[in-house]
C-alpha cells in the first residue's frame, strides 16, 4: 500500500507530503485546486512519460517520491529477478532534472524507467475517468475475464508459445527464400564449383610452375653458365679445387717451422670442401637443365589455365581460388541439406501449433467458466448502482485463426432497459452506464487481482442521490480488503471514508492537508448545501458520517 507521498516542485505544487492510510482514503477539493495534478504526479512516480516544463520553478529539479509498504509473498522473487534488495517498506523516486532528464530509483537503486513502470502496475491501479474507453479494449476485456478465471499465468504460457510460434513461421519463410534463391543459382554455383574442382588447385604451386617456366625456356643459357662454372672448378689440372686443394697441402708442409700459416692452410682446406660440394651441386644441376619441349608445353599450359581461371574469377592467386572453391562447396552443401532443414522446421511447427491450440482450448474453457461469474456478479453490483433490471452477457467466440491471447473474442453485451436484447456495450450504453460497469469490473478484479492500492478519480461522475451512496458502500467494501483512494465531488461517497484528505489552492500553489472530523463535518456540510453552510447541512453531514 502507499503510505506516504512527497512532490517537490510539480505544476503548481511547490511542496507537499500526504500520508495515507489503510482502507478508503477520501480526497476532495474545489474545481482546479489540483486533484489532478496530484495523479499526474503519482503516474509520473510509477514510470509515466515525462513531459517538458513539469517544474514550477524551471531552475530546479522536480522530486516525487512515494513510501510503499509491500508484501514478501508478492514481491520479493520480482526484486530478486531485478536484482533489488526486497523491504518491507520500499521508497521509489522519480526525479526530473531542470535540463529535462529523467531518473528513477527504487530505494536507493538507479533503475530503468521499464523496471520503476513494471514495478508501479504491480503497486497502483489508477483508474481516471477516460479509462472507462477501456471498455472498448479487446485486451482489456480479456484481461478481466482471465482475471476473473485466474488463469493469467496459462495466458501467459500461450503467449510466450504464440510468438516463438510466429517467429519459427518467420524463419521457415526466411529458409524457404533462400531455397528458391538457391534453386536459382544451384547450376551456376554447380558449374563454378566443377570447374575449380577439376582444376586440381594446389597452394603454391603457380611460383613453382613460374620458375621452372623460366628455367625451361632459358635451358641453353643456364647449361653453359653451369657447365662453365663446374668446368672451372674441377677441371683436372688447372680447375679451382686442385688448385686450392695444392695451395693447402703447400701451407700446411710449412706450418710446423712457421705457425702463422696453420691458421691459413685450414681456411684453405675449408674453402676446398666447399667448393667440392658446389661442384657436385653444379653437376646435378647440369644433369638435370635441358631442352624440354614436351615438359615446357605441359607447364605452359598449366600456366595459362591459372591465369585464365584468376582472370574470370578477378582473383590474383591460387590462395584465393581455392577460397572461392571452398565457398562454392559450402553453398552447395546448403542447398542439399535446405529442404531437410525445411522440413525438420515444418515438424516443429506443427508440434508448436498443436501445443499453442491445446493451451488455447484450456483458456477458452476457463474464460467460459467465468463468464457467469462476471455476468452474475456485474449484474447484482449494477443493481445496487440504480439499474435494476441490467443485463450483462460476457459473449465468448472462438475466433478463425489463433492470436497473441488465445482463440476468443470477448464482447460485454448489456442492455439497461428490460426487454431491450442485450447488444456490445460500447454501441448502446451512456458514458454513466459505462461507468457504473467499469466500477462493478473493478470492483471484482480488485477482489481476485490482490492488486496492493487502486485510485479512482471521479468514478461517480454522473451519479446522485441513493445511488451515490451505493457507489460509497461499494468503494467502501473495496477498502476492507485493498488500500482505496477515491477523489470524489460526493458528499455521500466522501462521507465513506477512512480517511479525508482536501486538496486546495492559496497563493497560486496546490497544498493538501488531512481534516479533523469536525473539519470532515463541516467539509461535507459545505458539499450538501454550497458556501453557506446551514444547521440541516450539519446535521446530515454527521448523519453521513454516522456521527
Amino acid at each position: 500500500m502507499l503510505q506516504q507521498l512527497r512532490v517537490e516542485n510539480y505544476a503548481l505544487i511547490e511542496s507537499l507530503e500526504i500520508d495515507f492510510n489503510r482502507g478508503l482514503n477520501i480526497i476532495t477539493g474545489e474545481t482546479g485546486a489540483g486533484k489532478s495534478i496530484l495523479l499526474g504526479a503519482l503516474g509520473l512516480l510509477l514510470g509515466g512519460k515525462s513531459e517538458s516544463g513539469v517544474q514550477r520553478d524551471a531552475s530546479r529539479s522536480c522530486t516525487i517520491e512515494g513510501v510503499f509498504e509491500i508484501d514478501r509473498a508478492t514481491f520479493e522473487e520480482w526484486f530478486d529477478e531485478n536484482d533489488l534488495e526486497w523491504e518491507p517498506q520500499v521508497s521509489i523516486r522519480r526525479v526530473i532534472t531542470a535540463s529535462g532528464k529523467s531518473r528513477a530509483f527504487i530505494g536507493d537503486m538507479p533503475v530503468q524507467l521499464s523496471v520503476l513502470r513494471e514495478l508501479g502496475d504491480r503497486l497502483i491501479d489508477i483508474h481516471s475517468q477516460h479509462r472507462n474507453l477501456l471498455i472498448k479494449d479487446d485486451s482489456f476485456r480479456l484481461n478481466v475475464v482471465d482475471g476473473v478465471a485466474e488463469q493469467h499465468a496459462l495466458v501467459a504460457e500461450y503467449s510466450a508459445e504464440y510468438h516463438r510460434l510466429g517467429a519459427l513461421r518467420r524463419r521457415l519463410a526466411e529458409m524457404q527464400r533462400e531455397v528458391e534463391e538457391y534453386r536459382r543459382q544451384y547450376d551456376y554455383i554447380s558449374f563454378q564449383y566443377q570447374e575449380l574442382s577439376t582444376a586440381k588447385l594446389k597452394e603454391g604451386e603457380q611460383q613453382e610452375l613460374e620458375e621452372e617456366y623460366a628455367m625451361l625456356t632459358n635451358a641453353d643459357r643456364i647449361g653453359e653458365a653451369v657447365g662453365g662454372a663446374l668446368a672451372s672448378l674441377d677441371e683436372e689440372q688447372t680447375g679451382a679445387l686442385m688448385r686450392v686443394r695444392a695451395m693447402a697441402g703447400d701451407l700446411s708442409r710449412v706450418a710446423d717451422i712457421f705457425p702463422r700459416v696453420a691458421p691459413l692452410a685450414e681456411r684453405l682446406q675449408s674453402a676446398y670442401v666447399e667448393l667440392r660440394d658446389i661442384a657436385a651441386e653444379l653437376g646435378d644441376v647440369v644433369d638435370s637443365v635441358g631442352a624440354d619441349e614436351s615438359r615446357l608445353e605441359s607447364v605452359s599450359t598449366r600456366i595459362n589455365t591459372i591465369y585464365d581461371l584468376q582472370q574470370k574469377h578477378r582473383v590474383t592467386s591460387v590462395a584465393e581460388l581455392l577460397a572461392l572453391q571452398e565457398e562454392y562447396r559450402t553453398k552447395l552443401e546448403a542447398m542439399d541439406t535446405s529442404s531437410e532443414n525445411s522440413a525438420r522446421m515444418r515438424e516443429e511447427i506443427a508440434a508448436v501449433e498443436q501445443h499453442c491450440h491445446t493451451l488455447a482450448d484450456r483458456i477458452t474453457e476457463g474464460r467460459r467458466k467465468a463468464a457467469p461469474v462476471i455476468s452474475q456478479s456485474v449484474k447484482s453490483m449494477l443493481s445496487r448502482l440504480g439499474i435494476a433490471s441490467a443485463v450483462f452477457e460476457v459473449s465468448i467466440e472462438p475466433t478463425e485463426e489463433l492470436s497473441a491471447n488465445g482463440a476468443d473474442c470477448v464482447e460485454f453485451l448489456f442492455s439497461a432497459n428490460p426487454g431491450m436484447p442485450a447488444r456490445s456495450i460500447d454501441r448502446i450504453a451512456s458514458g454513466g452506464e459505462i461507468s457504473r460497469v467499469m466500477l462493478a469490473l473493478k470492483a471484482l478484479m480488485a477482489s481476485r487481482a490482490g492488486l496492493p492500492t487502486i485510485i479512482f478519480d471521479e468514478i461517480d461522475t454522473g451519479v446522485s442521490g441513493r445511488v451515490a451512496d451505493e457507489v460509497g458502500e461499494i468503494v467502501a467494501e473495496m477498502g476492507h480488503g485493498m488500500q482505496v483512494i477515491n477523489i470524489t465531488h460526493l458528499p455521500q461517497v466522501a462521507s465513506k471514508g477512512d480517511s479525508h484528505l482536501l486538496v486546495y489552492k492559496t497563493d497560486g500553489a496546490t497544498h493538501i492537508r488531512k481534516l479533523s472530523t469536525e473539519e470532515r463535518v463541516e467539509h461535507i456540510a459545505a458539499m450538501l448545501s454550497g458556501s453557506t453552510i446551514t444547521a440541516a447541512a450539519q446535521q446530515q453531514a454527521r448523519e453521513l458520517l454516522g456521527l
